[in-house]
């Protein structure tokens, strides 16, 4: 029997005037987590498609189990073990979590109809995997927390028998707290012999949970590592090339923050929140903390008159405003990076110049019409501030990489030159170089004099960027932490208190 369960031999795929892989290797252990990593563009995801069917190698080899195979198509990698899970969701949010797992393999009885019964019976054996036998099996997946969708998701795949499951990104929607709890999850797997890919941006997972590394970048195989013997810089220099040292940046000196720029007295709004009241001052970046279902995110749509507040009182500048919609409060100086730049930030269709011009077309205008100089000046300037690599300004945004649409969105927003921003989840998605960047230019525009308020669902993020912290548990401020002292464990603190809640839905 051979030591590994999956290799990959020497694999080149090429796309028209695009080399993806280039004679690329990998190496996978019987019950092992074996992450890979590199950035944007290295060639990860292309690598995970070769191995589950989605494409086939322009040459190399694939062996399974001592086997050379040939897969044409994803369900035949599923039909010998390869098992995958994407960062998007492949759920059907209309039916049950049992319906999910079993899609198009449900039980039948003897006149050839769905069992339910025994539907339910598999689904609650699984659910028990995970610590979740008080999940009804036929709940809707839509009536379900993004945590416990993305556990229907792995339990969906795992639900074939793999003996290699694949995991894209897995803790994207997650909290810290959840994430851990996957961590548990993936351990249990592997401990009974299943390997498991593992690809994530968060280089502190890949410490966590992996025991081997593989390192990518452009497309070509930079070495393997155990990964008890490298450390974060190790990584970081092999995916990008060079060296990136304090990618957090500098906190400045709380002496240096302006006076208060913006401030909720107990804002509320029916079933999302109620009564939070914090202040941001200029040059100040305050982080938001907490548990998916916390609140974060509508209590940012709500400043940003996206979802307006029943009650309350919102003060920029010291005067009070109430903005009903977001035309309303990019007027007023405030902007919102969403934390899905796909569905709900960027018009991936239209080119960078228009993406980039959208939210200020007044500011671009001559008279009442769109100065398309003053357009391509701007768009120009922002393409090389932000160091957008994009090979045109009328390129389509969808092209882009993760991490220049993120830049794209970023620079949108400083364009309107905000006296308050919110980013949410500012770099999810991102690679670590590109992460450097977008902690760097949010550094610079704070220390300009703007007003940030960062959600972020990754501690190290919060806890590496925040001058200050405020933690939302359940709708409210549950407590404010200074950026310089916080730990993960005093976030952690406060945003579970002392309930569990591990099976909320």
């Amino acid at each position: 029997m051979s030591e590994y369960i999956l290799e990959a031999r020497d694999i080149v795929k090429t796309f028209p005037g695009v080399k993806a892989l280039d004679g690329v290797d990998l190496k996978v252990r019987r019950g092992e987590t074996h992450a890979v990593v590199g950035e944007n563009g290295a060639g990860k995801s292309t690598l995970m498609m070769v191995l589950t069917g989605v494409y086939r190698p322009d040459s190399g080899s694939i062996v399974l189990d001592g086997r050379e195979m040939a897969f044409s198509s994803p369900q035949e990698a599923v039909r010998h073990g390869i098992s995958i899970v994407y960062q998007e969701l492949s759920l059907v949010p209309s039916l049950s979590v049992a319906e999910n797992i079993f899609a198009n393999r449900q039980p039948v009885n003897g006149i050839g109809a769905i069992d339910k019964n025994e539907l339910n019976r598999r689904a609650r054996e699984y659910l028990a995997l995970f610590d979740l036998e008080c999940i009804d099996p036929s709940t809707l997946v839509k009536n379900l927390n993004p945590a416990n969708q993305q556990v229907v998701e792995i339990l969906k795949a795992i639900s074939t028998d793999p003996s290699v499951l694949i995991l894209d990104e897995p803790t994207s929607s997650l909290t810290e707290i959840e994430s851990k709890r996957l961590f548990d999850n993936i351990r249990t797997l592997t401990g009974r012999g299943l390997a498991c890919l593992y690809i994530s941006h968060h280089l502190s997972e890949i410490f966590e949970i992996a025991s081997t590394v593989t390192i990518l970048r452009d497309g070509r195989f930079v070495c393997d590592a155990s990964v008890a013997d490298i450390d974060e810089d190790f990584l970081v220099t092999n995916m990008v090339g060079r060296t990136i040292t304090d990618i957090y940046g500098v906190r400045p000196d709380p002496a240096s923050l302006g006076a208060p720029r913006f401030e909720l007295r107990t804002l509320s709004r029916k079933g999302a929140f109620s009564d939070v009241s914090l202040i941001v001052r200029a040059k100040e970046i305050v982080g938001l903390a907490g548990l998916v279902g916390a609140g974060r995110t509508e209590l940012g749509r709500a400043v940003f008159g996206a979802e307006p507040p029943h009650s309350g009182e919102m003060l920029l500048d010291g005067k009070e405003i109430s903005p009903q919609s977001p035309g309303t409060a990019i007027a007023l100086g405030i902007g919102y990076l969403t934390e899905d730049r796909k569905t709900q930030g960027l018009f991936l269709d239209f080119p960078i110049r228009a993406n980039l011009a959208a939210n200020r077309l007044s500011s671009l205008s001559k008279g009442p019409f769109v100065s398309e100089a003053l357009v391509d000046e701007a768009t120009e300037r922002a393409i090389r501030d932000y160091r957008i690599a994009a090979g045109g300004a009328k390129k389509s945004v969808r092209t882009l990489s993760g991490g220049n649409q993120q830049k794209v969105l970023l620079g949108a927003w400083i364009g309107i030159e905000p006296r308050l921003l919110i980013v949410d989840e500012p770099t999810r998605g991102v690679d670590v170089g590109a992460r450097s960047e977008i902690y760097g230019f949010l550094r610079a525009l704070a220390a300009r004099g703007t007003a940030i308020l960062m959600i972020s669902s990754d501690l190290t993020e919060i806890l590496g960027m925040s001058d200050r912290i405020y933690v939302m548990k359940s709708g409210h401020i549950a407590g404010e932490l200074e950026g310089g002292t916080a730990t993960e464990e005093s976030v952690i603190a406060l945003a579970t208190g002392a309930a569990g809640g591990e099976c909320e839905a």
